[in-house]
């Protein structure tokens, strides 16, 4: 329940969000276990792009430029690869896709349009979304976990997240049973999880271990995205013998904010690269509002306000607040004497 006194606080901003995230999630579910190889496409960077992706974009899209048709949208894809002539295989098959997922279908163009709503540059000032249509297409691809993730940043502020996972049990100790999770979170306002299946929303916190002794931490199942050997050095270093629980996908952030592990890190694997805000935004306000704290591994706050990359910052380290500051201390001396700092 919202607490009193904040129920209005981006309360239409919440339900088209929630909306949203719903719809193309359930667009990308019913894709999901019957992808044909031949509905991919291999991006530049060598990361897949499924029909699944586009339409999830296009949705999304739609359903917050009908909304707030003001407010530009950061997001992860671009319609160049469906135009044309040679796009229009893959294009006829995004269109269906995506209309199953809105009460007015789009035309071609109109699908074309709604996926490069996503093309705004980001910055410091006013108003803009930034959207993941499917983070984690690997785990995606594999059969795994996935998540659409939308945020709502403000003057390079998140101020709201919600990320729909239709792969993650409802229950993470029945691995078996029901699967497709909503996280919801707006600043100030806590963190909530509620079924695909229900409306009903759960007040969530992050585990609040005794002993790091005790904890898990969550990372990348891609070695290319996080520098897992000093992962596994830190967490010595910290005391904690728990395997790692690898998953694509802000579902990591998820994972955490409802007690299902204690730490995630996501070491740099480059000095030159930047994380991108869409990969991050929603899931570190809902970590935030869970108890925890997001940083990068310098312990310096996430910088939403430099445009489509988190440039100011290196890596990711999300703890609940109480142990935070134990894992930046072996975060930073573990990478310091590697020479990764």
């Amino acid at each position: 329940m919202i607490p009193i006194g904040k129920a209005l606080t981006f309360a239409a901003e919440r339900a088209v969000a929630i909306s949203a995230v719903l719809a193309a999630s359930k667009v990308c579910q019913s894709v999901f276990t019957r992808l044909v190889t031949g509905e991919t496409l291999t991006k530049k960077d060598k990361s897949p792009v499924t029909i699944a992706d586009y339409s999830a974009q296009a949705v999304v899209n739609t359903f917050v430029h009908n909304a707030f048709p003001a407010d530009p949208i950061v997001g992860e894809e671009d319609s160049k690869d469906l135009r044309g002539e040679e796009g229009r295989p893959m294009r006829e098959k995004v269109l269906e896709l995506a209309n199953t997922g809105l009460d007015k279908p789009l035309t071609e163009d109109s699908l074309l349009e709604a996926i490069d709503r996503g093309c705004y540059g980001g910055g410091a000032k006013g108003r803009m979304w930034a959207l993941d249509p499917i983070d984690g297409t690997k785990g995606f691809l594999r059969g795994e976990q996935f998540a659409v993730c939308l945020a709502l940043v403000v003057d390079g502020q998140v101020q709201l997240g919600v990320m729909g996972c239709p792969n993650l049990p409802v229950d993470a100790k029945n691995k078996d049973g029901e699967k497709g999770c909503l996280f919801i979170a707006v600043r100030g306002q806590g963190a909530f999880q509620r079924n695909f299946s229900s409306a009903v929303e759960t007040p969530i916190q992050m585990s609040a271990i005794q002993s790091l002794a005790d904890a898990s931490f969550c990372e990348s199942v891609e070695s290319g995205h996080s520098d897992q050997s000093s992962s596994a050095r830190i967490a010595s270093l910290l005391g904690i013998t728990k395997p790692p629980v690898r998953m694509d996908s802000q579902c990591k952030y998820c994972s955490l904010s409802r007690g299902d592990a204690e730490v995630y890190l996501r070491l740099p694997v480059s000095a030159t690269y930047e994380e991108k805000i869409w990969d991050h935004a929603s899931g570190s306000l809902l970590v935030s509002e869970a108890g925890g704290v997001v940083s990068d591994v310098r312990g310096k706050p996430l910088d939403f306000s430099q445009g489509r990359t988190l440039k100011n910052n290196s890596g990711v380290v999300a703890a609940h607040a109480k142990i935070h500051s134990q894992v930046i201390d072996a975060v930073q001396k573990i990478l310091s004497s590697s020479e990764k700092l």
